[in-house]
Formats: structure tokens, C-alpha cells, sequence
């Protein structure tokens, strides 16, 4: 039997315009509270970005990493996360990735953070971005070859399995952006602000809380029945001991190296 069976009620319900398969209409409500930039990827994300002045972000969300410094124009499809966006930072355009509304080499540089999973065609999608930007293409992103082997699958394994499918290869992306990529891992800091599941890879407790994992969109694919056994299972060793006999390390480790990975397409 097949243990994703059962869609969540989060996963059919309503869209807002969302570009992809996640309803940022339900689990976009506390989105903003639990996904804040965190400065370390914050700071690799302007390195990549150069000296560029003008730049376009492709499925902006509520704007966590545009840089101040810059001049952002946000493309964000669903109505959701563009009226979280904080008021210091530039409206977001009601556009998809695949068709940007914007003449050849428009801007300095393009980026997209945490977004290309959720486009409904990749290839399109950076292309555009490629079109429209006369310098680096920047992509925050996971390796889904790496997603499985972070802790939660031992708790959770239909949440990972889900994740790892959404998300398309590094290779999928740097053969679409053309020209030279390079392809760099990301750390992650004991204490990230920005809260995907692999955030929590010494802080287990946070996964315990509701709001926290509908932030991480892969767990409103689940089952509410099956994340309830997934969550009782973690509480249960939480409680008892178990998940520090075998992971407590983690607590101390001061940075991870998990499945985030930064793209940076040259033209």
C-alpha cells in the first residue's frame, strides 16, 4: 500500500494563483513568520549576484533575499505571498517564470530562490531568465539526490520522498541555463532563520510545531493521519532519548551541509 494514499485536504483545496503544485493560499499564512532570510545564504546569494544593479527575481515569494543594494523587480504569481511582502520592498508582478513580460537583456541579473520546483515548465522558465539578463543567472535550489539522507527520513520518508520528486536535477538546470554554471554547496548554520526542514538539523523540537511545517511546502503533500504518526514517532524519541542516541551530535555541529546548493549560470 502506497503510505502518501489519502491527498491532504491542503494539497486539493483552492489555489491563489500559485505557479505550482503547492497552495500557497493555505500554507502561505504563516509563511513569512517562519521563512526570514538567513544572513549566511543571504551573503553567498549577493556574492553571486556580482556587481549587477538591475535584477529580476523569479518567483520572489515575500521577498526574503532581494537585496536592498539593488534595484529588484519581483515576479510572483500567487496572491498569497505577494501581499506578505514588508512595504519597504518593491510590489511584485502577477507573472509566471515560463513568460516574462520583459525585453531581451532587461536587466543586470536574474535570480530564484527555492522557486524552480514549483514552475510547471523548467526549461521555459530558464530560458526567460537567461533571456531577459545580461549577466550571471542565479538559482538557490536542492539537490534531490541528497534530499533523502538527512535525518526526517527516518521519521518521515514519504515527506522526503516527496521533496526529492519535486525538486529537478542540478543538472536538469545547468544544461537549460547553457553556457558555464558553476555549482556550489550551501551551508547550513546551527541556528538558520530561514525554516526548511534541514534548517531544523539540530533543532529537531521546531518540527513538532504546525505553522513550522506547513512552511516547508513538501508536508502539505501529506496525509494529515500519516504526518500524525510521523510526528508522534518524533516526539516519541525526542521524549525518550532516542533521537539524541543516534543524532545528538547534531545539536553542537556548528554548520550542515545538507542538499542546498547555489547555481550560478554565466552567460
Amino acid at each position: 500500500m502506497d503510505e502518501s494514499a489519502g491527498a491532504s485536504p491542503v494539497s486539493k483545496a483552492p489555489r491563489d494563483g500559485s505557479a505550482g503544485d503547492a497552495n500557497y493560499a493555505i500554507i502561505g499564512d504563516s509563511y513569512s513568520a517562519y521563512r526570514q532570510p538567513e544572513p549566511a545564504i543571504e551573503a553567498a546569494i549577493l556574492a553571486a549576484l556580482g556587481d549587477a544593479r538591475t535584477v529580476i527575481n523569479v518567483g520572489a515569494g515575500t521577498g526574503s533575499y532581494e537585496p536592498a543594494s539593488k534595484r529588484v523587480t519581483p515576479i510572483e504569481p500567487s496572491a498569497s505571498m505577494r501581499a506578505q511582502r514588508p512595504a519597504e520592498r518593491a510590489p511584485a508582478l502577477d507573472a509566471v517564470a515560463e513568460k516574462l513580460p520583459f525585453p531581451d537583456q532587461h536587466f543586470d541579473a536574474a535570480m530564484a530562490i527555492s522557486t524552480v520546483h514549483q514552475w510547471a515548465d523548467l526549461h521555459a522558465g530558464l530560458s526567460e531568465m537567461r533571456r531577459v539578463a545580461k549577466g550571471p543567472v542565479v538559482i538557490l535550489t536542492s539537490d534531490p539526490l541528497l534530499i533523502e539522507r538527512f535525518w526526517l527520513n527516518d521519521y518521515a520518508p514519504e515527506v522526503l520522498r516527496t521533496e526529492a520528486r519535486r525538486f529537478p536535477g542540478i543538472d536538469a538546470i545547468t544544461i537549460a541555463l547553457a553556457g558555464s554554471s558553476k555549482v556550489t554547496a550551501v551551508m547550513i548554520p546551527l541556528n538558520c532563520k530561514d525554516g526548511f526542514n534541514e534548517a531544523y538539523y539540530g533543532r529537531p523540537e521546531r518540527l513538532l510545531k504546525d505553522e513550522a511545517r506547513l512552511a516547508c511546502s513538501s508536508w502539505s503533500f501529506i496525509d494529515r493521519t500519516l504526518t500524525q504518526r510521523y510526528i508522534q514517532h518524533l516526539a516519541g524519541d525526542l521524549h525518550n532519548g532516542g533521537w539524541d542516541a543516534v543524532f545528538g551530535e547534531l545539536r553542537k555541529l556548528p554548520e550542515y551541509d545538507g542538499s542546498l546548493r547555489l547555481i550560478v549560470a554565466s552567460p
